[in-house]
């Protein structure tokens, strides 16, 4: 039996996606994603919460609507994969990054709605301002099957 590497998270986003093309041409969007976990609450009553922060790529069309549609603070659900990369730095010190692959995309707030709790972006569907060239289930939910 195989393994199974699979994450799901449900964030913010901390910085605008940077759109980025290989050598060979392929598209490539990098962001920072930070999921909140509140638990107890301190001495003076107040919540207590942990920031974590993830690296998120997405590539080739999924990259594209990242870059196009979402900003810092746009609420998302992605679901992808962990992958950690080796690389060497300056001093020739080995040094590891892990990340997520973002294979499946939800925009849960629109493009003008990027803090506090929001309503869930409308589908291609139900804004004609937004006009996506992929298949979609009509919730706004975008599977890198189809990218």
């Amino acid at each position: 039996m195989s393994g199974v590497n699979k994450v799901i998270l449900i964030g913010n986003l901390g910085n605008k996606p940077e759109l980025k093309y290989t050598n060979s041409g392929i598209p490539v969007a990098q962001f920072s994603l930070a999921t909140t976990e509140r638990f107890g609450k301190d001495d003076l009553g107040n919540l207590k919460q942990h920031v974590e922060w993830h690296r998120i790529r997405a590539w080739r069309k999924l990259g594209e609507i990242c870059a196009q549609y979402l900003d810092k603070g746009s609420k998302v659900y992605i679901e992808g994969r962990i992958r950690t990369n080796k690389w060497d730095d300056k001093e020739g010190i080995t040094r590891y990054t892990t990340e997520i692959t973002a294979d499946n995309l939800v925009m849960l707030s629109s493009k003008n709605q990027v803090d506090g709790e929001s309503e869930p972006a409308k589908s291609q569907h139900d804004n004609d301002d937004l006009s996506l060239d992929l298949q979609d289930d009509s919730s706004g939910h975008l599977d890198s099957e189809y990218l």
